[in-house]
């Protein structure tokens, strides 16, 4: 990447920068190759962030679908992070996971578990798994809630068996006018689903997979307490990365850390990447890569949940470091993630283009169906999930659970975080699989405007200004006239 003037000396945002267009010979956005360029080989670069209001199973699952990779926060007990991994694993890499229910399950309860999937159905099957019908809010309009899914059930369902082309299943559900292919074995026994925009996005998207061909997914360690127990343990599991985690990366407990994570992952039978983070700076950088970091996490302070420069003082502009760490990281043969501040795809398509590896995305995708958090709705009837960071008082409190109440008590009083957010679901695009459409769209636009094939050769050809604040609002859309 280069500047198209003498680039100011002061730190940026992403605000702060806008791409210029150069001379391109790409002649499709769909022939540009999105894979990540940090080593993990995802085939999008694309990292939901290690946080407990965001990343678990259902999250997980659908990223590593389409390309990225999930990582599940530290928080949680070893045995409870290896039950995701396995049913992560064992899900299908490009039929959706049916929510399923028993015949004499009621329907105020199959309603309530709805939400939990994008497709909006639930599957009802008998103890054999063989499905029986289906059923949706619109089937139940009008229905008494305590009537059982047996009574209320549509069956008059489209099955496909598991060599259906995806084209073929759109085109049966479009002559159908039904929103759902229910994907069955030879027994009838449930598989997945499959919607219209489902046989469409497995014609766009290649899964993440592991050498077994099962989904990837990602798991995250503390600095405190026995961390390479529990990084041997996740190794176990099965996680695909490691991912070695706290605010201040730059200190040595996490350089011991680090050493203690590597040492666990060189004896293992599979090498897998090793990150490593916060830092912000070509120091931080070079001495977590010294210590053991294939990947290196960049950003402090930019993230939506995140009050440390409010409070400390203490961050950086994410763009400039970014470009700083990844050219450091380059340097070495090895990468970073960009984690936090990116609230747009032109955010995305930045941070590339400054060189990272992978993007992580955090309360962006908080406000998605398959985030952790319950649904609710705001009394003006707009849905919403809760929000924390991971430095929070709410974070804290969980994080010391098996603490004394005097201890725990204490630590409530440091904080660096919001503990209560609402993020609201965007109407047209309630699932993180369509936050990941517009921004898969968003930079592939990005790259051909650049001239760019893939990510390595974005970071090479983007060509970077510096704009004023009144630049940005230019550039920003009106839904109303002026």
């Amino acid at each position: 990447m280069r500047f198209l003037k003498e680039p100011p000396a002061y730190d940026l945002t992403y605000n702060d920068v806008f791409m210029v267009p150069g001379r391109s010979e790409v002649t499709s956005r769909l022939g540009v190759d999105l894979t990540s360029t940090d080593g993990v080989g995802t085939p999008l670069p694309l990292v939901v962030a290690n946080m407990t209001a965001i990343s678990g199973r259902r999250m997980a699952e659908t990223v590593a679908r389409r390309g990225g990779i999930a990582v599940i926060p530290q928080d949680l007990p070893t045995a409870v992070v290896a039950e995701q991994v396995r049913k992560v694993k064992g899900s299908h890499p490009v039929f959706d996971t049916a929510v399923s229910v028993a015949p004499d399950t009621t329907l105020a309860e199959t309603l309530s578990l709805l939400p939990k999937r994008n497709h909006g159905h639930a599957v009802v099957i008998d103890a054999d798994s063989r499905v029986l019908g289906t059923l949706s809010e619109a089937d139940a309009s009008g229905v008494d809630p305590f009537s059982q899914a047996r009574d209320v059930m549509t069956t008059d369902l489209l099955t496909v068996t598991e060599d259906t082309e995806p084209e073929k299943v759109f085109e049966q559900l479009t002559a159908r006018h039904q929103e759902l292919a229910l994907v069955v074995d030879t027994e009838n026994v449930l598989q997945g689903v499959l919607t219209r925009k489902g046989c469409l996005r497995s014609t766009l998207y290649s899964p993440a997979l592991d050498p077994d061909g099962r989904l990837m997914i990602a798991a995250a360690v503390g600095i405190n307490g026995d961390v390479a127990q529990r990084a041997e343990r996740l190794l176990q599991s099965g996680v695909d990365v490691l991912v070695v985690d706290t605010a201040h990366g730059h200190q040595a407990k996490m350089l011991d850390s680090l050493k203690a994570v590597a040492a666990v992952r060189d004896q293992a039978q599979r090498r897998i990447p090793v990150v490593a983070g916060n830092v912000v700076s070509a120091g931080g950088t070079r001495e977590l890569i010294d210590a053991g970091a294939d990947v290196v996490k960049v950003g402090v302070g930019p993230g939506a949940m995140c009050t440390t420069r409010m409070m400390t003082g203490v961050g950086r502009p994410q763009f400039s470091a970014v470009l700083d760490c990844a050219e450091t990281a380059r340097a070495a043969g090895k990468a970073i993630w960009a984690d936090g501040g990116v609230r747009y795809p032109r955010d995305v398509a930045l941070a590339l283009a400054a060189g990272a590896g992978s993007v992580m995305i955090g309360s962006w995708f908080a406000g998605t169906l398959e985030s952790t958090g319950a649904l609710k709705v705001s009394p003006d009837g707009r849905r919403y999930k809760e929000s924390f960071g991971m430095a929070s008082a709410r974070a804290v409190k969980m994080r010391t659970a098996s603490a004394g109440e005097f201890e725990r008590a204490r630590a409530g009083l440091f904080e660096e975080g919001i503990s209560t957010s609402r993020m609201y679901l965007d109407p047209q695009r309630p699932g993180v699989e369509d936050l990941i459409d517009a921004i898969v769209a968003g930079v592939r636009s990005s790259c051909t405007y650049a001239g760019a094939g893939n990510l390595t050769e974005f970071a090479e050809r983007a060509v970077v200004g510096v704009q004023s604040a009144a630049g940005f609002a230019e550039g920003a859309p009106l839904h109303s006239s002026w």
